[in-house]
């Protein structure tokens, strides 16, 4: 294992794991059919909300319930720009920055409640979102939705509508995760994680956990807008049923099954999300949220840390295994040991 981990943290292993990386996202969408590119598209658009919903859960530890009305927001905002022919930088700028101010001023009020009071705040952000979207029936289309087509593959690049949209749902997802990965991975995750351990020792230490709550809200807010407009991208139609309630707890359980705190776990929870209700139907249509719960719990009793965890999971059994009497460490520790009795004994006659 060691052996392993020193080959990569040589800079050109990591070169290269990098090219063949890029090499299979420009492959893939090229030789994959139609029900594919659009099935990995779709866990590309949750796989980047359930990152927004790990900045502020997994990382900085604060319960938020209302991450998918950022989602819908978004999806809105973008139908709105594109049915009004808006330039489609300035859609997805919008898609962006406004959820994010909607988050940031819903978390400078939040972010000095803690546990069930932030969590009330969140939960009532789909709970009025949803009522919202249906009344203002003239932007938002009402019960009926709002349709944006406009994400056909242009004729210059010679793609399939779904290879385009794959395409674009990899380059904007992709930047979004490298983003989000050198923000937690860097001084701000590091006061994230203080905060989330300890917010007294986090005062104490000069670390304002109310700024970085706001912090971490707001940057989830951000990446839920972008989950909005990739999911018009590839859906193409929202309605007041993209931000309920229900969406919110099931991208909440992604997470917790992906990975808490994991960019991996991330990806892993889009993939739950997508694939984990259409399993379920092939089963039995009828018990899908029985058959959900349940590998929930099984997850959460087997993996705690969520499939992310499910390696280091691995590679504590193997050291638990080797390090009983009689396992590989103890054998191999054993050997010299009877080499050295045996020449003895040679010397000896």
């Amino acid at each position: 294992m060691s052996t392993a981990t020193d080959l990569f943290s040589r800079r050109w292993v990591r070169i290269l794991a990098g090219v063949v990386v890029v090499a299979a996202l420009v492959l893939v969408p090229l030789a994959l059919p139609e029900f594919a590119n659009q099935t990995l598209a779709r866990i590309g658009v949750f796989a980047v909300a359930v990152l927004g919903l790990n900045v502020v859960m997994g990382y900085t530890g604060q319960v938020s319930l209302g991450q998918i009305f950022f989602v819908g927001f978004g999806a809105y905002i973008t139908a709105y720009g594109v049915e009004n022919d808006w330039n489609i930088a300035l859609v997805l700028l919008a898609s962006i920055i406004l959820p994010g101010i909607v988050g940031l001023l819903i978390a400078l009020a939040a972010a000095r409640l803690g546990g069930l009071a932030i969590a009330m705040v969140t939960i009532a952000l789909p709970i009025v979102g949803v009522p919202l979207a249906k009344r203002f029936s003239d932007v938002t289309g009402g019960s009926q939705g709002i349709s944006a087509r406009f994400t056909s593959a242009p004729e210059w690049s010679g793609l399939f509508d779904d290879q385009w949209q794959l395409y674009l749902v990899i380059l904007i997802g992709g930047i979004v995760f490298l983003l989000t990965r050198n923000l937690v991975h860097g001084k701000y995750g590091r006061a994230f994680a203080i905060v989330k351990a300890n917010e007294a020792v986090a005062s104490s230490m000069g670390i304002s956990p109310y700024r970085y709550k706001v912090l971490a809200f707001t940057v989830a807010s951000l990446i839920g807008g972008v989950s909005g407009f990739l999911y018009m991208v590839v859906v193409q139609y929202t309605s007041p049923e993209t931000m309920s309630f229900g969406h919110s707890i099931q991208l909440l359980a992604a997470m917790v099954i992906g990975g808490a705190g994991s960019i991996v776990g991330s990806l892993l929870g889009g993939a739950y999300y997508v694939l984990a209700p259409q399993l379920t139907n092939t089963v039995d249509p009828n018990l899908t949220a029985v058959l959900q719960g349940a590998l929930l719990l099984l997850v959460l009793f087997l993996l705690p840390g969520g499939l992310a965890s499910l390696p280091s999971r691995l590679r504590r059994l193997r050291r638990r295994r080797d390090s009983r009497p009689g396992g590989r460490a103890d054998t191999a520790s054993a050997r010299p040991v009877a080499d050295r009795t045996h020449t003895e004994r040679q010397d000896q006659a």
